[in-house]
């Protein structure tokens, strides 16, 4: 299989996820993807990654993961539904291998990175185990493959302005994928075990989101593709209340807003 050959398969996510996720590729880019560099740092510390010369995000946002990931590994490309994502990605690290593309069809030829990573990412697949088996079919022999995804809920208080935005949302259709729908450890590891993956490891990190005032907390957490689904349901100011008030616990008496969350990754051999 290489890729000009890779079979069809089930309809992706890319056209829908893609059109949620331009929206407000700005705000996200500069409110709210910075929260995730706990996540990037860790999974770059790690030892099996110490070797990496080239790497692969699949879902990569505007680039941040890779632009960490860049400070020790040559060739560091990405892929992401959006291409106002994939603009901003492209600004960040001129010449890089960024495309617009679908997770479950990637455009790369067998065995092209030593490092796939997906970011919260993979689960919001249409098919979640096409999508790591076009990890696996682009990494290395024995390469890594890193899956990263939110913690358990009662370790993330940002999901209650998910909890928030649901409740604007259209039903969702039956057996649709959510924000945790990998948070569980078994579940996990054997989603991984299922698309030929071998699971070595699974870490937790903290990554606490932290806003200086109600506004820009409000943009971070409206600027992703769940929270614009919401909003072309609802309308802004029905989901601007319901965040404003999901949070309001959370509020300091500076003003600021802290939430404390935590992500999980785990990773996988080729």
């Amino acid at each position: 299989m290489n890729e000009t050959t890779t079979s069809a398969r089930t309809a992706g996510s890319a056209p829908m996820q893609g059109e949620l996720w331009s929206a407000r590729a700005r705000d996200y880019a500069e409110l709210q993807e910075g929260h995730f560099r706990p996540l990037y740092e860790s999974v770059l510390r790690r030892a099996e990654l110490a070797n990496a010369r080239s790497s692969l995000d699949v879902g990569c946002g505007p680039g941040l993961a890779a632009q960490v990931f860049a400070a020790t590994i040559a060739n560091v490309a990405g892929i992401d539904a959006s291409a106002a994502f994939i603009d901003i990605a492209r600004e960040r690290l001129p010449g890089r291998n960024f495309r617009v593309g679908e997770m479950e069809q990637l455009p790369h030829a067998d065995g092209s990175f030593d490092l796939v990573t997906g970011f919260n990412a993979f689960q919001y697949a249409a098919s979640p185990i096409d999508a790591l088996r076009e990890a696996r079919r682009v990494s290395q022999p024995d390469g890594t493959i890193v899956i990263a995804t939110w913690g358990l809920p009662e370790d993330c208080e940002a999901a209650v302005h998910l909890k928030a935005l649901g409740a604007l949302m259209p039903p969702p259709p039956p057996g649709a994928p959510g924000p945790f729908a990998l948070s569980d450890e078994s579940k996990l590891k054997a989603l991984a075990a299922e698309a030929g993956l071998t699971p070595i490891d699974v870490v937790d990190v903290e990554c606490p989101w932290v806003y200086p005032s109600l506004d820009i907390a409000l943009r971070g957490m409206l600027s992703a593709g769940p929270a614009e689904r919401a909003i072309r349901n609802s309308g802004v100011e029905r989901a601007r209340e319901a965040v404003a008030n999901a949070i309001a616990p959370y509020r300091k008496p500076s003003g600021e807003y802290h939430l404390n969350n935590k992500f999980r990754y785990l990773i996988a051999r080729a």
